[in-house]
């Protein structure tokens, strides 16, 4: 309940008059039924503009750092989050990813939208990284299709280090929808995953026009702090 409460009347009406959101391609998320919105991530503020533009709820699997942080900030955005009814997300081994699977798959089971971000952080440079395999598994898995979301403008409202977004029009834009039946019961063979994922991304590349690296953004991300903050200045803005 709390859910429509925040969208329709504490945040979501400030949100679209703030950004005033272009939405293209809506008509791609279906009205009913399980399906996952795989998206590329950019920004913070991903996780409030997306939902206003759906009529449908969504449901992400987010960050478990959002509920676990420290002091009041850390509090209020716990309580958020968890109002908005998002599933937290340890992203810290291999058996962390499995039990993030099975609550993904649990929202499908529900015939709800499940709402995933493929390259597992926000970009800190604006680029799109390479996906990893989840949203693969859990496609096939479920056997439900894959819409494609690209958020185009987050990064120059709120690039990572800024607290405060800049009021700037942003775009949403859906492709049409990506089905995988073919790899039908092949959701434990690491080829098939592996396709399926990258054709996702190629998907959300088409969409947002973003360049491409093959590589994980956080293992990017990593390497660059390791040699100081000068390597992203972006982060800085």
């Amino acid at each position: 309940m709390f859910y429509y409460v925040l969208k329709y009347v504490l945040i979501g009406p400030l949100l679209k008059l703030l950004f005033r959101p272009r939405v293209e391609g809506l008509e791609h998320v279906p009205e009913e039924g399980a399906a996952i919105v795989a998206g590329n991530h950019l920004s913070f503020s991903d996780h409030f503009l997306m939902p206003v533009v759906l009529s449908r709820r969504i449901t992400f699997l987010a960050k478990q750092e959002y509920f676990t942080g420290p002091g009041l900030k850390g509090r209020l955005t716990a309580a958020f989050f968890r109002s908005a009814g998002q599933i937290p997300v340890d992203r810290s081994g291999k058996e962390a990813g499995q039990a993030a699977i099975r609550e993904g798959l649990g929202v499908l089971a529900k015939d709800e939208l499940l709402g995933i971000y493929p390259e597992g952080t926000r970009s800190h440079d604006g680029r799109l990284y390479k996906g990893k395999v989840g949203v693969a598994v859990m496609a096939l898995t479920a056997g439900v299709k894959v819409v494609p979301c690209a958020m185009l403008g987050t990064f120059e409202i709120q690039p990572p280090g800024r607290v405060l977004p800049r009021i700037r029009r942003v775009t949403i834009r859906f492709g049409e929808p990506l089905d995988f039946s073919r790899y039908a019961g092949m959701a434990g063979e690491k080829a098939a995953v592996r396709a399926v994922t990258d054709e996702i991304m190629y998907a959300i590349m088409s969409l947002s026009g973003q360049e491409y690296v093959d590589e994980y953004a956080a293992k990017v991300k990593a390497a660059g702090t390791a040699r100081g903050p000068e390597k992203f200045p972006e982060a800085e803005r």
